[in-house]
């Protein structure tokens, strides 16, 4: 009986690293992918402040 409840109680802790490790993967691909595409939004968002000044100017 105390073999089986040994048994259990690794298997919750298999668990949980598993779910840690996933979480932590998951994790460090979204903050990958922000620093990647980071640069491409910062530009799309000046072109597009550059253009509503135009905008506004030519009112």
């Amino acid at each position: 009986m105390k073999t089986i409840k040994k048994l259990t109680k690794n298997q919750k802790g298999q668990g949980v690293m598993e779910y840690v490790i996933i979480s932590s993967l998951v994790g460090i691909v979204c903050i990958t992918a922000v620093k990647g595409f980071g640069g491409v939004i910062k530009e799309r968002v000046e072109d597009m402040k550059k253009s509503i000044v135009e905008n506004i100017k030519n009112k």
